[in-house]
């Protein structure tokens, strides 16, 4: 029997003090469902997150972000997919979805939960190494944290908007991501520091630059493994066409695009120079800018959390 997990709150914090999951000997997580659960009544919005500890791939329907994204999104869209789709974009505190037959699906092949810094009010520097740790207690004001595999999460309370590699190994978690939910951590939580608004206003979103871009391939060497090269290839040109297609709000239409590139192949590493070299070809022929392209491809990763 699931052991009760009560739900406590302290006046510091945005967070709820909660237990981090428990293990099976097996490995396998207990009690996953019902911390999401606990963590929603505390008002931290949560996502099922896979064993590679990311967030589940799109349906088919949503897979080439043809539903046209969630309301909640950079580029806001009609899309109400009852399957957690979208990444932190699918982060919810609502208990019926959470309970709905494809989240449970997706809560049964879960290997962690994830939850929305900035939706339940809190920002979270994730260190990636000792030397990241180091560097935060000799500069950033101390606040709550927690251990993580390589590391630390630092949390703030107050939200900023997320961006990856502010320095090497620290990335900014907060509106439009998603976290690991570790626990709760120690320590009382402190206010968004200056320094940290100081990183995310003046470091642009990162990813790569317009040409050559480099996906460095995982495990399978560089095989898509959704289904084959051929379905990579039809991707890859009805994302061509798309782009081509629009007839106004071009730069909308690239950003959903790459978004949507980048749910179905951007972790996978089958995504070569040369895919991602014809998409922004096909976007600059629409007129936008190397600039504008390198902004768009960023923020789309940014947003999956990437």
């Amino acid at each position: 029997m699931t052991p009760r997990t009560d739900i406590r709150r302290d006046h510091n914090r945005n967070l709820p003090l909660l237990p981090a999951l428990s293990r099976t000997r097996g490995g396998g997580v207990t009690g996953i469902l019902d911390t999401a659960l606990a963590l929603t009544t505390a008002g931290v919005p949560v996502l099922p997150l896979s064993a590679d500890k990311r967030p589940f791939a799109n349906c088919p329907a949503c897979r080439l972000n043809f539903c046209g994204g969630r309301p909640g999104m950079k580029t806001p869209g009609p899309c109400a997919c009852p399957a957690p789709c979208h990444a932190w974009a699918a982060a919810t505190t609502n208990p019926t979805v959470i309970t709905s037959p494809l989240w449970r699906r997706a809560w049964d092949r879960a290997g962690a939960i994830g939850y929305h810094p900035g939706g339940a009010g809190v920002t979270v520097v994730d260190l990636d190494n000792p030397a990241a740790v180091d560097w935060a207690r000799a500069t950033l004001p101390a606040t709550t944290t927690v251990a993580t595999t390589r590391g630390e999460h630092w949390i703030y309370s107050g939200t900023v908007r997320s961006v990856n590699r502010v320095r090497d190994s620290v990335d900014i978690k907060s509106s439009m991501s998603y976290a690991r939910w570790l626990g709760p951590g120690t320590g009382a939580m402190a206010a968004v520091p200056s320094l940290v608004h100081e990183l995310v206003e003046k470091k642009p979103a990162a990813g790569p630059a317009p040409r050559p871009v480099t996906v460095p391939a995982q495990a399978g060497g560089g095989r898509c493994p959704h289904r084959s090269p051929v379905f990579l290839e039809r991707g890859i040109a009805m994302a061509e066409q798309r782009i081509t297609a629009a007839t106004s709000a071009v730069h909308n239409t690239v950003y959903a695009t790459f978004l949507a590139v980048l749910s179905a192949h951007g972790r996978c590493g089958c995504l070569t120079d040369t895919h991602i070299g014809r998409l922004f070809a096909a976007a600059q022929a629409k007129g936008e800018s190397p600039r504008h392209c390198t902004a768009a491809w960023s923020n789309a990763a940014t947003t999956l959390g990437m």
